[in-house]
């Protein structure tokens, strides 16, 4: 028998036994407690392997944290059984963080959770150490040199919405809304490929926080954007507020330099909360939390599906209950330091829920629905759809090695798996377009390519840019103290250093975004599976594979950046994480 790797360490344990104990079915384990019982003794079981008298290998995965006194059950590691015994049990209990969101694991402290899924040491003491640095010394990056320089250009802004820290938003369309009532006359051109950004819609009506007793202000603006013939995107007309009218004026490039200036502030604004929010938080962080809760509740370890998905969850559960302790609490960053504040912060998620679909979550989809297929310059779509498709090949492959569709009809755990995630993400179930279950191994695989996708590249893709285009306050800004201008011509470059926020809230979200955006040296790259959870040569060998397709597309990414002003490097597989961990 091999295993039992402690925390302190590395250890092989040989285990004999002389009688014939006939067709091996499970193997227990139990931990027990060292030094008295005084101190916590966690061990690290990475594999049990028993050989038979015949000769034959039998492996019984594990790859989990064990504490004093728990015992676990491990089933063999080839193929799966059709029985429904729950082989590895943790307690994960659900939780309810808001009414209409997704729920959530029901901890208040991470030390609540079990150790399996909590940070390493290493990986807990440095992100104490990066806050602590944060908070005193930040390091400008060179993109954020460029952003510092070029943040008020018209092509830099529209480039931010294909390429920036929210590229899922921008829109085709046939014809403008009717709350948008921008005429040929205001625009004067007709050019190729219309886009608009029909944003923030979730903020209309919303009222603004108070920042050190001072009003903020909230905008929920339209934005119409051009793709020029030099394939540049460029805005040409801004409503900054969801209904038109006199005192709700049109913005135009042709206006006074200061008013479009501001209105385009005002946009950026708002994308703060959309970007942070609803993208980031709901749409990577609390969806990852559901797929982890439901992968750590129904799936036991030697589960084909369990091996597969476990590198993709590692750390989600620790980093989401950080989060709602320090960032989106009544007394966290988001409620003290930005215009959105506590309790509309909480309405604005429930709005963003409630218009969460499963086809905006599978890119190819996503892409075909906002009509973006042909935009040009839209590296976030290039890339995403690369890694995307070596995705769906990995999991397609392992997936069909193990699954016919009848056995994917009769996997219980398979099915109590997507049935929990259904039940705790969403209450209008119907609507979302989610499977309700799975029938054929198509439909399982899809699914399974958009949970990896999610905590893995589209996590990568709003997050690790925010220092880069959010250190630069003014292109970024987390709240702004001025209402939304209701005419023009009144400008000028003192309103606008009032609208900016203050400079501490400045400091506080540059903190942030640091701390956010810093690379963990205790990181798993996306293909990174040091964990040996599969033994059978056909997964081994896509594993491989799907390295080796990862490294290629590094190689093509770098050289198309090599040939760019502003190179597109966060759909780079060597720079996305296998797991929510930050």
């Amino acid at each position: 028998m091999t295993g039992l790797i402690p925390a302190r360490g590395e250890q092989l344990i040989s285990v004999h036994c002389k009688s014939d104990i006939g067709d091996l079915l499970l193997v227990e384990l139990e931990a027990k407690p060292v030094a008295l019982g005084l101190i916590d003794d966690d061990w690290f079981c990475s594999k049990i392997i028993v050989t038979t008298p015949e000769g034959v290998s039998k492996l019984f995965p594990c790859y989990c944290w064990m504490s004093s006194n728990k015992r676990l059950s491990l089933r063999e590691a080839v193929g799966f059984s059709k029985s429904h015994v729950l082989c590895m049990h943790v307690s994960y209990r659900w939780g309810i963080y808001a009414e209409g969101l997704p729920h959530i694991v029901n901890a208040k402290s991470p030390t609540e959770l079990p150790p399996v899924v909590r940070f390493s040491f290493t990986k807990e003491k440095e992100f104490l150490f990066t806050l602590v640095i944060a908070l005193f010394n930040i390091f400008m990056p060179v993109l954020t040199e460029y952003v510092e320089k070029n943040w008020m250009r018209d092509d830099f802004f529209g480039y931010q919405f294909l390429n920036g820290l929210n590229p899922t938003m921008i829109k085709r369309f046939s014809e403008l809304p009717e709350n948008f009532p921008v005429t040929n006359d205001m625009v004067k051109s007709s050019l190729p490929q219309k886009s608009t950004l029909e944003m923030e819609i979730e903020l209309s009506g919303l009222q603004g926080n108070e920042i050190n007793k001072k009003k903020q202000y909230l905008s929920a603006p339209l934005c119409l954007l051009f793709s020029t013939p030099d394939s540049k995107l460029t805005p040409i007309a801004i409503q900054l507020d969801q209904k038109p009218g006199a005192r709700n004026p049109i913005f135009l490039p042709s206006d006074n330099e200061k008013d479009w200036l501001l209105a385009k502030i005002f946009v950026r604004g708002a994308e703060f909360n959309e970007h942070g929010l609803n993208f980031h938080l709901l749409r990577t962080h609390l969806l990852g939390e559901v797929f982890t809760m439901a992968v750590m509740r129904n799936l036991p370890s030697c589960h084909p599906l369990f091996k597969l998905l476990i590198p993709h969850v590692r750390y989600n559960l620790q980093i989401n209950i950080m989060a709602r302790n320090r960032l989106v609490s009544p007394d966290g960053v988001f409620s003290q330091y930005t215009a959105i504040g506590n309790k509309p912060m909480t309405e604005f998620l429930k709005r963003a829920a409630s218009s969460l679909t499963y086809s905006s979550l599978c890119l190819p989809d996503n892409i075909r629905e906002r009509g973006v297929e042909k935009i040009p310059n839209y590296y976030y779509r290039d890339d995403g759809l690369e890694l995307w498709n070596i995705i769906s090949s990995f999991v397609h492959g392992v997936l069909s090695f193990y699954y016919n569709d009848q056995d994917v009809q009769n996997d219980k755990e398979l099915q109590a798996w997507i049935d929990e995630i259904v039940e705790n993400c969403f209450q209008e179930k119907s609507k979302t377009g989610f499977p309700q279950s799975f029938v054929t191994v198509e439909e399982l695989s899809k699914f399974v390519t958009m949970v990896i996708f999610t905590v893995s590249a589209q996590h990568a893709a709003v997050n690790n840019g925010q220092f880069d285009f959010g250190a630069w306050m003014p292109n970024f800004p987390s709240s702004l103290q001025c209402p939304p201008p209701i005419s023009k011509g009144d400008t000028t470059d003192d309103t606008i250093i009032k609208t900016l926020p203050d400079v501490r809230t400045t400091l506080k979200i540059m903190a942030v975004v640091y701390m956010l955006s810093r690379e963990s040296s205790d990181r798993y790259p996306l293909g990174y599976y040091p964990e040996a959870s599969f033994c059978e040569d056909t997964p081994l060998d896509l594993i491989a594979k799907f390295q080796e397709d990862l490294r290629v597309l590094d190689k093509k990414i770098e050289k198309r950046n090599k040939k760019l002003d502003l190179p597109y490097t966060y759909l780079s597989p060597k720079n996305v994480d296998n797991s929510i961990a930050i």
